[in-house]
């Protein structure tokens, strides 16, 4: 049985607004498992980007705990937020925010440099390494304007574990993205899973919500249900996409 990773105590996240309080997230209880495809999916506006965001340490929760290797983050300091966060964790966007001036190799060697304390010809190697796995060697050499957005978030990915990061946050990764270049992004998603890397990933995309190893469902701040999945076969997408589908019906999504 995998252990858990990150834990959340009775979490909230409240903001002020015309005077009073609106509530996103609302007492929840979480556990992201070690080696799992946690997805979260829920309608816009239940809370799932802030859901990630607090749990990352992108952003504080207003009460309760989250805990990661025995730490706190609601309690840490920025300067121990942002070490967390550029060591133990990895994280993807929507918008890739490549750094337009260098080259691809370029935007993965550079976080490398920074969070790994390793030498430069090992950082360099290992980001070649990356993106030959994500099919993208054949252009490391070119600016992020020069390549599709499949491309460059291929890109984003290789950069977000260059450091080799213990959990890999995604918000809404192929929300950008054509369908081809959905498929090509969540193929390597799925493969880093099954290599043991630990993923936590938010979205409204149905396609992505099929790699999943466990699916939650956030309703006005709560997680009002959940359903664990087998490892994702090609083969068996269709009678899983028909069972994520009554799922999600039953949620009313």
């Amino acid at each position: 049985m995998s252990s858990n990773i990150l834990t959340a105590h009775d979490l909230c996240k409240s903001f002020a607004h015309n005077g009073g309080q609106v509530h996103v997230l609302s007492h929840i209880d979480l556990e992201i498992k070690e080696k799992d495809f946690t997805v979260v999916m829920g309608a816009s506006g239940s809370g799932k980007s802030t859901l990630l965001y607090a749990l990352s340490g992108m952003d504080k929760a207003t009460s309760g705990q989250v805990l990661f290797d025995g730490k706190d983050l609601v309690k840490m300091k920025e300067k121990e937020l942002a070490k967390l966060r550029s060591h133990d964790f990895g994280f993807i966007f929507q918008q890739m925010h490549l750094i337009s001036n260098l080259t691809l190799l370029e935007n993965v060697t550079v976080p490398g440099y920074l969070n790994n304390g390793k030498g430069a010809s090992e950082v360099k190697g290992r980001a070649e390494k990356l993106l030959e796995q994500m099919g993208i060697s054949d252009v490391k050499t070119h600016l992020p304007s020069q390549v599709s957005g499949g491309e460059q978030q291929r890109c984003a990915i290789a950069r977000s574990i260059i450091h080799e990061p213990k959990l890999l946050f995604a918000d809404e990764p192929t929300g950008a993205l054509n369908r081809k270049n959905t498929k090509e992004v969540l193929d390597l998603l799925t493969e880093l899973n099954r290599n043991g890397q630990s993923i936590l990933m938010v979205t409204h995309d149905l396609r992505a919500a099929l790699r999943a190893s466990r699916l939650l469902y956030l309703e006005d701040g709560n997680v009002i249900g959940e359903m664990t999945l087998p490892p994702y076969d090609k083969e068996e997408e269709k009678s899983r996409e028909t069972q994520v589908n009554a799922w999600l019906s039953s949620m009313k999504w």
